[in-house]
């Protein structure tokens, strides 16, 4: 009886290759899963299940797991505005956890004997695989051909042409990974750390001249209307924000930062959505927030950040970093204006009903209605008091 392996299918030539020879050349009953994090559109999913059977797949099957990904992930990230090192929204990093998830819950479901996976032994994703699938499936199998053999695109081509398989393979100057989350691009001039991106690199290219305000609700911390029009489906209000920041270029930059396997590496990214809805997030709690619940809140996220990055998504910890950031949105509610222009775009304003600058105790700068002068003063001498007593005893280090 041939033994059971579920490919972790995304329809590009490592995912085809290992399909096709797993098939044919091993024997395996092959089981082609797309694992959809929202970076798939319709059309591409239906290709990929055309193409797996042509491939020699005894099964294909899409696992659409977005709301999923938006539920235990992508919130938490806009709770914490999760920016690695400032700059990258993790968006590949924390796709990939949640599509390991789904393949190794299906191999399990129908009693796989192996997982394959495409990715290469250069990069971050063939730890987030094997990590997730040696936690999640223990005792299944683990097989990466591109990995074990080091085998070029061009073998990979050759050998689907020759086995009649035909598609266009063609070595890019840049390879893009496109999901919900932002679309990140490799290669190129990127690979020269005195050059950028030009712009024919980005898929998405400005459209749109002059300036418009773009209005983002939210409720708890999470993102509830765009420009005035409610949405309880945050995927698709995701999609929305993201097509008008798109529309001006917004959202582009290169992130610099270190791999989980040592290296540093280069990245160029487009994320309109992710940049606009966390800028948008991180100024409202300016608001709404105590000074130490921005203080702590900022900690936990960036190790949070960091752990989704470096694939210890399932570490216990990851549970409890979640509570507090839930936690600290019970009062994040409000409008923020947002106003966009090529490239760019800042913030203007925001209403929300949990404003702390308003309050009856003073106006910064110009009145103190909770306070008198004497005891300004007072507050003001006490709180020197450690600094006058240190310099008192050692005069000769004044700055």
């Amino acid at each position: 009886m041939a033994k059971k392996v579920v490919v972790a299918f995304s329809g590009g030539l490592d995912t085809s290759y290992t399909v096709m020879y797993l098939a044919k050349e091993k024997g395996y009953e092959v089981y082609a899963a797309c694992a959809n994090t929202g970076g798939f559109s319709e059309e591409q999913l239906k290709a990929n299940e055309e193409n797996a059977y042509k491939l020699g797949a005894k099964k294909y099957v899409t696992l659409d797991v977005t709301k999923e990904y938006y539920d235990k992930s992508l919130r938490y990230m806009v709770y914490g505005n999760v920016l690695r090192n400032n700059c990258y929204p993790i968006s590949v990093s924390s796709e990939r956890i949640f599509q390991g998830i789904a393949i190794a819950r299906y191999a399990k479901e129908i009693g796989a004997d192996a997982i394959a996976h495409g990715s290469t032994g250069a990069g971050n994703d063939q730890i987030r695989f094997d990590m997730t699938f040696l936690v999640l499936a223990p005792g299944v199998e683990i097989i990466t051909l591109t990995r074990d053999g080091n085998l070029s695109r061009q073998q990979e081509v050759d050998y689907l042409n020759a086995n009649g398989f035909h598609a266009d393979f063609t070595k890019l100057k840049y390879s893009y990974n496109v999901g919900l989350w932002g679309t990140s691009i490799c290669g190129g001039e990127l690979l020269d750390s005195t050059q950028g991106l030009p712009e024919s690199a980005y898929l998405k290219h400005p459209v749109k001249e002059g300036s418009e305000i773009l209005t983002l609700g939210f409720s708890k911390g999470e993102l509830c209307s765009v420009n005035g029009v409610e949405y309880t489906d945050k995927i698709e209000a995701i999609r929305k924000v993201e097509e008008i920041g798109a529309a001006y270029g917004i959202g582009r930059d290169c992130h610099v930062g270190d791999t989980i396997i040592g290296i540093k590496g280069r990245v160029g990214f487009e994320a309109a959505a992710p940049m606009l809805i966390i800028g948008a997030h991180r100024f409202l709690e300016k608001y709404t927030l105590s000074k130490w619940q921005q203080y702590w809140k900022d900690q936990v996220a960036n190790w949070y950040g960091m752990f989704l990055h470096e694939s210890q998504y399932l570490e216990p910890v990851m549970t409890d970093i979640e509570a507090m950031l839930e936690s600290s949105q019970r009062n994040v509610n409000g409008t923020v204006s947002l106003e966009l222009r090529p490239l760019g775009f800042q913030t203007v304003g925001c209403d929300t009903p949990d404003d702390l600058v308003k309050n009856k105790l003073g106006e910064y700068g110009e009145g103190a209605k909770g306070w008198t002068s004497e005891e300004a003063k007072g507050f003001i001498k006490v709180s020197s008091t450690a600094l006058r007593a240190y310099y008192l005893a050692h005069p000769d280090e004044e700055r």
